[in-house]
């Protein structure tokens, strides 16, 4: 397997450094259209590894707020924490 896989690379290298350069245009409307395709692609990437990273912080944050929620309530009505009464 390593031999054919040397192999086929070896040829791929030389048929690179044999093959005569050409004389290609590329005009700057192109370029820039492919760069920005580049551009979008790298932001997309970069926004969803982001959103992926972000998730648990939110989680936590939202756990957070509802906690000093509860916790506020609880101070604000001292009653709130107690059971109910059983005596009629």
């Amino acid at each position: 397997m390593f031999k054919k896989t040397f192999s086929t690379a070896f040829v791929l290298f030389a048929a690179t450094l044999l093959a005569a350069p050409l004389e290609a245009y590329v005009g700057p409307g192109a370029g820039i259209s492919v760069l920005g395709s580049l551009l979008g692609i790298l932001a997309t990437i970069v926004v969803a590894i982001g959103a992926v990273i972000f998730w648990p912080v939110r989680k936590m944050l939202k756990r957070r707020k509802a906690n000093a929620t509860a916790a506020q309530e609880t101070a604000a009505d001292p009653a709130a924490g107690k059971p109910p009464s059983t005596e009629a």
